[in-house]
């Protein structure tokens, strides 16, 4: 997994706080919940980078 995907994956991931927290303090619900919605996508994309990388660690490890 490259690392130009992780770092984008937490971009997301600190974008949606953001939103959140501006929907919060502004009392816009739509967009408190579209920040909370982009957090759990990019939550869900990190946690399949966790399983790439995993993944290919193991496979490493049987080529030796």
């Amino acid at each position: 997994m490259g690392l130009d995907d992780k770092a984008k994956h937490k971009l997301e991931e600190v974008g949606g706080k953001a939103k959140e927290t501006t929907g919060r303090a502004t009392d816009d619900e739509s967009l408190e919940a579209e920040g909370r919605a982009d957090q759990s996508e990019a939550n869900a994309k990190q946690a399949g980078d966790k399983v790439k990388d995993a993944a290919g660690n193991v496979k490493d490890a049987f080529k030796n």
